[in-house]
Formats: structure tokens, C-alpha cells, sequence
């Protein structure tokens, strides 16, 4: 199987996998077991996302200056910081940490 074959294959079935989302009945979204797993499904996802971009450096697992930097980060949100603030603190630690050459 060459790469625009694997392109081809992956494009058609993601444009199934949608068209099998709107043919769906409404009323099997809205009871309360898919909207509950949807609402918990969105929030693993983000935090899987977080944890790959964190830790992740190519096939290995890092710890550098960006691991700080998230802790600081999610710190000030659970404290109910601005988002600007976070975003700010989260790339001061970043950048101290690096600059302090704990980790590059």
C-alpha cells in the first residue's frame, strides 16, 4: 500500500465515519449515557493531548522545561487565574527554567 493510497483510505472512511454521524437519530445522542460519555470523552482526549505535547519527544519521554511550566499553568487555572495570565506565567517558567539551563 503506498502512502496516497493510505491517504485516500483514511480520507473516505473519515468521511463515512461523519456521514454516519448526522444520519444518527438525535434522541440517541441526547439521553444521558452518550452526552455524559461525550462531555468525559472531550476532557481525556484534552488531557492526553496535554501529556503527549509535554512529555513526548519524538519516541521518547522528556522531562525538560516544559514540565514546570504546565504545573505552573495549571496551577493558576485551578486558582481561577485569566487565561493571559496563565498563558504568560506558563512561558516565564519556560523560559527561566532554560535560560537556568535545567533543561533545554
Amino acid at each position: 500500500m503506498t502512502l496516497w493510497t493510505a491517504v485516500l483510505l483514511a480520507s473516505v472512511i473519515c468521511l463515512a465515519l461523519k456521514a454516519v454521524g448526522y444520519l444518527t437519530p438525535a434522541h440517541w445522542l441526547e439521553a444521558e449515557r452518550p452526552s455524559r460519555i461525550t462531555d468525559l470523552l472531550t476532557v481525556a482526549l484534552l488531557a492526553a493531548l496535554v501529556a503527549v505535547q509535554t512529555f513526548g519527544d519524538g519516541q521518547s519521554i522528556v522531562v525538560d522545561a516544559r514540565v514546570p511550566a504546565v504545573l505552573v499553568a495549571g496551577g493558576l487555572l485551578m486558582l481561577r487565574a485569566p487565561f493571559l495570565v496563565v498563558v504568560v506565567a506558563g512561558a516565564v517558567v519556560a523560559a527561566g527554567a532554560r535560560a537556568l539551563a535545567w533543561a533545554s
